[in-house]
């Protein structure tokens, strides 16, 4: 791993490339030592793999890579996880090297696509690679941003799809997050992809500060590194004095609790705006901003208003006045043009777009947030402010991560701006110093694969290499590295038991007799007595059951006088010993259970997927069938299903618009945990959907049968909507009535035009259907996304 103040002199000697020089003198800021350090290994075509914290000037390294290609007249595609990513990064792109260079690929966005510089999100890449798109020729470099992402649950295995099938002749750059595990990722990137430069920087530009607020009073956390604030230790055991408990046990608020208006205040009399409020609540964040119109905070100079007023106006210029209505916009204005305003994903996109733009350039000065703003878009504060240390993940609430504490908090601290951040927790009674002194502290954070062959990946594979080279493959995945480790030292742990029980084995060793097979009879004997015990304490324990195992303890304690070994006086002695290698002999079971586990463990999945492909005949032998080859171009997680409706018919009789609402099943998921029926557009698509459940029902069994579980059951929430827009409906009629928000309908829209065009590209018969139904859907709010492309 290279440490790269240890290498800083070594990094400024060097010569450096005159391209890299080139380069170089395009910027302001002198570069740090990681940044020339990555640069040196592109030059020498290596692989680099730059973990740094956020705000550290990662992207630099990953701008050198589409610099350096044009020079080599190669091509260069920069992938990231979000497509706001994808649209920031290909303006600033634009801004760079032109317009006519740079392209855009999202997948229901393409610009340019022929570009040598192309900007994408990753998944775009893993289907041009399963396609072989001749896009890819001359492709010499691939950067992926926030490379870390492989860790998500759900779409993480798209990152290691593409870094394990590459071409070999591509570099690859990968920029992660701070990762306390980068040396062990980098291995299997040299592994995978040939010589890998790791270059690890844990030092921020821009130091970091950290702040509790308790009450009015902001005190820094720590005295001295390590330390919590006496003070604050001393207010906490005062604010809690003052709190009252409820019955149920909860404490009341502090009475001098600022409110979210009131600390943007504080904030501003400290000089310590712009700042990110992360509220892990998209209402909290909604209710945030009118609580701090409601108590008539401005922000901002009249030219600043003008300016703001002016940039609105241009990011919601193509939008209906009556849509503009819904989206209530004079709200929305009032709130930008006094520098407020909230950002999450139930925002319209062109909104969105507009607040980033105007907090980069200083205008909105406090944005309260939800936690997807912490995924790379650049915007950072002067400092950042969290009122809450716990989150719902959709399933419970739940503390957060040291990591992505530093994810959030590193936001704070605009480089060439400010000369430090500010992290500020808000002390209540469910946010102690102790919790916020950890997550500030914890420097381990460990990247793990979430890595899972999928029917889509599998029956690519197997039509691009075969069988038995696809199952090669998947092998070489980060999750079965990681899988190996961990058998490495589960294996290490089973020897060192194996050796302990065997020197404990011969103090157990008895002259009269075999003395292991007497300690099995006695602990025999009390498994039996045991379970008489619990039985007699059932009511309906049956009278011939009990005597047939009080028969059996007597045989059993029969059999253990007449041992050999019974009249040994050094009985109990050996029986100890035997004790402790039983319970070794239990442990290293638990631990070959998990060997086993691990062995092979991506190989073995990928097995039983393709069973389940043999017994639908989706292969045969090594290659895809003719409805194999469908499914190779479906993407969407409900990737089997769609497959088999479209074999069994299920869409051959909808017309576009019952064809677009039955699909939306397989790409929707409600946000809401409530089971409530939703309402069905029509008959038709009524019994459409009861089909599509039954042949989900099916699936399931068939995958029960081979041990793996894939396919979520379909979700009729967006059914409806969907079906009344494709029908012409205004935004107001289509939403009336539901809880969905103009950002989800959207996004929710989007991803089902994305999936209506897979479907096209896969079956002819659909096609005309899918176009129409992209036609039908693809307007108004849907199709006019500025700032969001």
């Amino acid at each position: 791993m290279t440490k790269p103040a240890e290498r800083y002199a070594a990094a400024k000697l060097r010569a450096l490339h005159p391209i890299t020089q080139e380069f170089m003198a395009g910027f302001e800021f002198e570069f740090d030592p990681f940044q020339i350090l990555a640069c040196h290994a592109l030059e020498e075509g290596k692989g680099v793999l730059v973990a740094a914290p956020t705000g550290a000037g990662k992207t630099v390294v990953g701008e050198f890579a589409a610099f350096f290609a044009r020079h080599l007249g190669k091509k260069c595609f920069y992938t990231t996880p979000i497509k706001a990513l994808s649209n920031q990064k290909y303006f600033e792109f634009v801004a760079k090297f032109g317009q006519e260079n740079v392209g855009l690929l999202t997948g229901d966005t393409s610009i340019n696509g022929e570009a040598d510089i192309l900007v994408m999100t990753t998944e775009v890449l893993r289907n041009m690679l399963y396609a072989g798109s001749s896009t890819l020729t001359n492709l010499g470099y691939v950067v992926m941003d926030e490379v870390h992402y492989l860790a998500d649950k759900f779409r993480g295995a798209v990152w290691e799809e593409v870094l394990i099938h590459l071409m070999e002749s591509v570099q690859v750059i990968s920029l992660s997050a701070t990762v306390s595990n980068a040396e062990e990722f980098g291995e299997w990137l040299g592994q995978v992809r040939g010589e890998t430069t790791v270059i690890v920087s844990e030092i921020r530009p821009i130091p970091l500060y950290q702040h509790v607020l308790i009450g009015n009073r902001m005190l820094d956390l720590f005295e001295r590194p390590g330390q919590v604030n006496s003070e604050i230790l001393s207010r906490e055991r005062q604010a809690l004095r003052k709190s009252s408990m409820d019955r149920r046990g909860r404490y009341s608020e502090v009475k001098d609790r600022l409110s979210r208006a009131g600390i943007i205040e504080k904030l501003q009399r400290e000089n310590m705006l712009p700042a990110i409020t992360f509220i892990f609540s998209r209402i909290g964040c909604d209710a945030a901003v009118r609580q701090c119109l409601v108590e008539g905070i401005r922000l901002t100079s009249p030219e600043e208003r003008a300016e703001i007023k002016a940039t609105a106006l241009k990011y919601t210029a193509n939008i209906s006045s009556q849509d503009l209505e819904i989206l209530e916009f004079d709200l929305w204005l009032s709130a930008l043009e006094r520098g407020i305003a909230a950002h999450h994903a139930g925002m319209l996109p062109s909104f969105k777009g507009a607040v980033e733009d105007l907090f980069q350039r200083g205008l909105v000065k406090a944005v309260f947030a939800t936690e997807t703003l912490a995924l790379g878009i650049n915007m950072p504060a002067r400092s950042v402010v969290l009122e809450r240390l716990v989150k719902f993940n959709g399933e419970a609430h739940v503390p957060i991560t040291p990591g992505e504490y530093t994810q959030l908090t590193g936001r704070a601290g605009r480089r060439g701006i400010d000369i430090e951040g500010n992290a500020v927790i808000q002390w209540s009674q469910t946010v102690d110093s102790a919790a916020a002194a950890g997550l500030a502290s914890t420097r381990t954070y460990p990247l793990r694969s979430s890595f899972t062959p999928t029917y889509n990946m599998s029956i690519n594979l197997i039509s691009r290499y075969g069988r038995e080279r696809a199952s090669r493959s998947l092998e070489s995945s980060f999750a079965q590295f990681q899988a190996d480790r961990a058998v490495v030292g589960l294996s290490r742990q089973i020897r060192k038991n194996e050796s302990a029980i065997q020197e404990i084995l011969l103090n157990a060793k008895c002259h009269r007799g075999d003395f292991i097979d007497y300690a099995s009879m006695r602990r025999k004997i009390k498994e039996v007595e045991m379970l008489l015990s619990r039985r007699n304490q059932r009511k309906s324990f049956d009278a011939r059951q009990r005597s047939h195992l009080e028969s059996d303890l007597g045989d059993l304690r029969k059999s253990l006088r007449n041992h050999s070994c019974h009249s040994c006086n050094d009985r109990d002695d050996h029986a100890r010993f035997a004790e402790r290698a039983a319970r070794l002999n239990r442990e290293n079971d638990g631990l070959l259970a998990r060997v086993e586990s691990r062995t092979n463990v991506i190989s073995k999945t990928f097995n039983q997927i393709c069973q389940v492909l043999n017994h639908l005949d989706y292969i045969q032998g090594e290659k895809p069938t003719e409805q194999g080859k469908i499914l190779t171009k479906i993407y969407a997680e409900s990737d089997l299903l769609l497959t088999e409706s479209i074999r069994c018919g299920l869409f051959d009789d909808l017309d576009a618009t019952e064809l677009l609402s039955i699909l939306s099943c397989m790409i929707f998921e409600s946000r809401s945990i409530e089971n409530t029926t939703p309402k069905m557009p029509s008959a038709k698509v009524s019994s459409a959907l009861t089909q599509v459940i039954s042949l989900w029902a099916d699936l399931e069994e068939i995958e029960s049968e081979y041990g793996v579980k894939t396919q979520r059951q379909p979700d009729a929430g967006f059914c409806a909507i969907v079906y009344k827009w494709a029908h012409g409906g205004s935004l107001n009629s289509v939403l009336k009535g539901s809880d969905m928000s103009v950002g989800d309908f959207v996004r929710s829209t989007k991803q089902l035009i994305d999936l209506l065009n897979q479907i096209a590209g896969a079956s002819e018969k659909l096609r005309p259907g899918c176009r129409d139904g992209v036609k039908r859907i693809d307007r108004g709010v849907v199709a006019y996304l500025m700032g969001d492309v």
